[in-house]
C-alpha cells in the first residue's frame, strides 16, 4: 500500500531513540522528509543519519520552555513548514498519588503538556493552510487504565487527551487530523529499566521479572518500535483521513476495555 505520503515533511519529538526513532524511520521508509530531535545535538544527528541519509537531527529539550521557539525558527527555517507532527517525549518519573510536590506537578506539566501545545500551536496554521496535516502523540495506555506508581504520567497524558480531543474538533474541517497512539509494554529503554527495578526490588532475576510481565500480554511478548511506528506511519497516511480524535491502544491486548 501506498501511504500517499512521499515528501511530505514530518518532524517527530525525540525521534532519536526509543518508539520516537520507531516512528521516525516507518515515516522515512515510506518517503517522508523526517527532522528528530533529542537532548543532545551529535546524538540527535547520528541517529538521523541512521534513520535515512535525508533526515535532520536537532537538539531539543522540553524541559527547556525558552528553547522552544528558537528551535521552530531552526527548523521552519533549515527543514521547512511541517505536515506531520509527532509529539513524544520520555515519561516522568514514579510518583504516589499522596505526596507529589506542588513543583514537581509544574515542571513536568510544562515539559509534557505545554511544550507540545506550543509547538503545535506554531505549526497548525500552515496545516490549515494547506488543507493537508497530520499531528499524533506517543501517550500511554495509562490515559484510560491509571497505572499504580505512574500518578504524573496517567494525569498528565489525560490533560493531552482532552485537549487533543477538542484540537481535532476545531481543525478537522481543514483536513488535519489529531490522534494519539497509546503504548502498552513495549522493548524500550524504559519498560526494560522497569523490569530492572522491579527485579532489584524483589530480589528476582531480570528474566524472570520480564516473563511474568510479558505473561499479562494476551500476544505474550513485548511489541517492537518497528511494530509501534507502523501504526503511526498509517496514521499519517492519506488513507487514514477519515480517522480524527481517537486513542489507538498499540498494547498486543493488554487494556482490558474496547473503548
Amino acid at each position: 500500500m501506498d501511504l500517499g505520503i512521499k515528501g511530505k515533511r514530518a518532524l517527530v519529538l525525540g525521534g532519536s531513540k526509543g518508539l520516537g526513532r520507531g516512528i521516525a524511520t516507518a515515516l522515512a521508509t515510506e518517503g517522508a522528509d523526517v527532522a528528530i530531535t533529542g537532548r543532545n545535538a551529535v546524538n540527535a544527528e547520528k541517529a538521523a543519519a541512521e534513520i535515512a541519509p535525508s533526515a535532520k537531527g536537532f537538539a531539543l529539550d522540553l524541559g527547556d520552555q525558552s528553547a522552544v521557539d528558537p528551535f521552530l525558527d531552526l527548523i521552519i527555517s533549515e527543514f521547512g513548514e511541517i505536515d506531520i507532527l509527532v509529539l513524544n517525549g520520555g515519561g516522568p518519573p514514579q510518583s504516589l498519588a499522596s505526596d507529589i510536590d506542588p513543583q514537581f506537578w509544574r515542571a513536568q506539566f510544562d515539559t509534557m503538556v505545554v511544550a507540545g501545545m506550543r509547538i503545535t500551536n506554531r505549526l497548525l496554521p500552515t496545516m490549515r493552510q494547506n488543507r493537508w496535516g497530520r499531528i499524533m502523540a506517543v501517550a500511554s495506555t495509562s490515559i484510560r487504565e491509571p497505572i499504580p506508581g505512574l500518578t504524573a504520567s496517567n494525569a498528565l497524558r489525560s490533560a493531552v487527551a482532552g485537549w487533543m480531543k477538542t484540537l481535532a474538533t476545531e481543525v478537522a474541517p481543514d483536513g488535519v487530523t489529531v490522534n494519539m497512539l497509546l503504548p502498552g509494554r513495549l522493548a524500550t529503554d524504559r519498560t526494560l529499566s522497569f523490569d530492572r527495578m522491579d527485579a532489584a526490588a524483589e530480589g528476582l532475576s531480570y528474566d524472570a521479572v520480564a516473563a511474568r510481565s510479558q505473561a499479562d500480554i494476551p500476544i505474550g511478548r513485548y511489541g517492537t518500535p518497528a511494530e509501534f511506528g507502523a501504526a503511526a506511519a498509517f496514521l499519517a497516511s492519506v488513507q487514514a483521513g477519515y480517522i480524527t480524535g481517537v486513542a489507538i491502544p498499540i498494547d498486543g491486548g493488554l487494556s482490558r476495555s474496547m473503548l
